[in-house]
């Protein structure tokens, strides 16, 4: 028997090529992992180790995501762009939820694929503006506020989602008892974080150098991702609030390099567990794949241009913005983890395609928007 230290050595070496493959040849490393997993799939299956290093690693994921923006901030960002944003979601998740239920989906897996098919990956994004040197143009500020209106949604998005999925039918009250807790946990978030974290400086500042430190960021990040799980909600959401909570402190972005190398030692575990859990034998619904995947990219490619006009963009900076905005990624595979193996299945298949046709469609962004202009 292969003792379980060897598999995770070789994978975590077979992680390192394929990421260091992934950037001399500028491809995402999502897309990376992701085929990395689907072709383990067909020799081993997922250990409970791995399945326990990628809870933590999306854990840790939406706790740095959290840190980024404390309250005043997310509040200044929602209202700089909700308009292009409830634009995006009533696209990106309303129309999917309706094709999908008029596609005979029954509504929890409308409201999966629908949750799926609504975020833009930030990760592969952001990579691709910063290798095009595009952050310094106009229609990046829209988009990174896009990107960042999609990560406060996200999470919440995930709850109720996942909620409803898990429980099949819901009736109205389970969904205001639903309410009540999120609304709970976010209270909850905000005491702790504007009557302790901010005023914990001097603590901060006297042990952030230690070594031990990083135990009680870790540890806040995760417990309140496990309190939200003991209150039937996603310990995703929970670990986003500890990170606003966090983020309420001057020192927020030297905790977030305390985090940083353990997110990247486990996030990509993540995303090699789900390509394992793809069984691309077992393939079908080839023709509502294929419209599911169409009305995707139009949706985004529509958010970008109309949401960027309102915005204020010229004709040019819009369809630019529209092409860059259509790659589907790390959060779209939170989502579709939840799902039973068939959702699973048709969902990673669309996140892969997504993913690269996004990338094709960012590259050439630039010579599209100028014919459509």
């Amino acid at each position: 028997m292969i003792p379980e230290l060897l598999h995770v050595g070789l994978l975590l070496l077979m992680l390192f090529i394929g990421g260091y493959i992934g950037h001399k040849l500028n491809i995402p490393d999502v897309i990376i992992f992701l085929a990395i997993g689907l072709v383990l799939s067909f020799f081993i299956k997922p250990s409970e180790v791995m399945s326990f290093a990628a809870e933590l690693g999306i854990v840790l994921m939406f706790f740095m995501l959290g840190m980024e923006f404390p309250f005043h901030q997310l509040k200044r960002m929602a209202l700089d762009v909700y308009k292009p944003g409830l634009l995006d979601l009533l696209l990106s998740f309303g129309i999917t939820l309706i094709i999908c239920l008029l596609l005979k989906f029954d509504l929890p897996q409308s409201l999966l694929i629908g949750a799926v098919v609504y975020a833009t990956s930030s990760s592969i994004t952001v990579k691709l503006l910063e290798k095009s040197k595009r952050m310094v143009k106009r229609d990046s500020d829209y988009l990174l506020g896009l990107l960042i209106f999609e990560d406060i949604i996200s999470p919440i998005l995930v709850v109720v989602v996942a909620s409803i999925y898990l429980k099949g039918n819901v009736s109205i009250t389970e969904l205001g008892i639903t309410g009540l807790e999120i609304i709970l946990l976010i209270a909850g978030a905000l005491i702790i974080g504007k009557f302790i974290f901010s005023k914990a400086e001097d603590f901060i500042k006297q042990y952030i150098d230690e070594d031990f430190f990083v135990l009680f960021i870790v540890g806040v990040g995760i417990l309140y991702g496990g309190i939200a799980v003991v209150m039937n909600l996603s310990e995703v959401f929970g670990a986003f609030l500890a990170g606003i909570m966090l983020a309420e402190s001057k020192q927020a972005h030297i905790l977030q390099n305390m985090v940083r190398n353990l997110r990247d030692l486990l996030m990509p575990i993540f995303f090699i567990q789900f390509g394992m859990n793809i069984d691309i034998t077992q393939i079908t619904m080839l023709p509502i794949l294929l419209i599911i995947l169409l009305w995707s990219v139009i949706s985004k490619v529509a958010t970008g241009y109309i949401g960027g006009r309102q915005y204020g963009l010229t004709r040019l900076e819009s369809w630019r913005a529209g092409f860059s905005f259509t790659q589907r990624g790390e959060f779209s595979i939170i989502v579709a983890s939840i799902g039973a193996e068939q959702i699973q299945t048709f969902s990673g298949i669309f996140i892969l395609c997504s993913a690269v046709i996004g990338v094709i469609l960012f590259q050439l962004s630039p010579n599209l928007a100028k014919k459509l202009k």
